[in-house]
């Protein structure tokens, strides 16, 4: 099984990072071929060009080589993994801009069915979301109503053909004990296992 890990921290170092190591280790053992990507240690770009908003039509070829690069390999996944905090009820710039410039027409999706609706592309049929929080579960539901649960499950993944979303929440991190982050490393192991069982 090809799975992708997308981790979203720009921190070496940081729980995020622990997480994602964590969750590469075990899908290797179970023996998935992962391609595993820190987008923030490679530099990946998050600004989409003005060469790249077509929405119409197929999206024009990427001139940039990571991009193309990422678009090839996203075509070819079973699975896909993303690990990133919550900042302001949003994931962080630099994977919003991989969604933005990765899961484009053509590649991720197609416009202009019969019913209207964007028609999925990816033969990745599930998702795995990790993200890390300090807010806690009853606050963000009571005052945001959760909007990365909306974001992955609703406003992206569907529409690209991914129809099994998991989502996972580590909280509150600032301030947590060594043990609850070893507790929150054995549930992304058995997450990322469930994922690919």
């Amino acid at each position: 099984m090809r799975t992708g890990v997308y981790l979203a921290h720009p921190k070496p170092g940081s729980f995020n990072h622990a997480v994602s190591d964590t969750v590469v280790e075990e899908l290797r053992k179970r023996g998935c071929h992962v391609i595993a990507h820190d987008l923030c240690a490679e530099g990946f770009e998050p600004v989409l060009s003005a060469d790249e908003t077509g929405t119409v039509q197929s999206a024009p070829l990427a001139q940039d080589v990571q991009v193309a690069l990422h678009r090839a390999e996203v075509a070819t996944l079973d699975a896909m993994v993303f690990i990133h905090p919550n900042w302001w009820g949003m994931p962080p710039a630099v994977v919003t801009g991989w969604v933005q410039r990765v899961l484009v027409p053509g590649v991720a999706y197609k416009l202009g069915t019969a019913e209207g609706e964007p028609a999925g592309l990816l033969k990745a049929g599930r998702a795995l979301v990790l993200n890390t929080s300090d807010t806690p579960a009853d606050r963000e539901e009571s005052e945001f109503g959760d909007p990365l649960e909306r974001i992955w499950s609703a406003c992206f993944l569907p529409y690209v053909g991914v129809g099994d979303v998991r989502r996972t929440v580590f909280r509150t991190v600032t301030g947590s004990s060594d043990e609850e982050r070893a507790a929150w490393l054995d549930q992304a192991r058995r997450q990322a296992a469930a994922l690919v069982e």
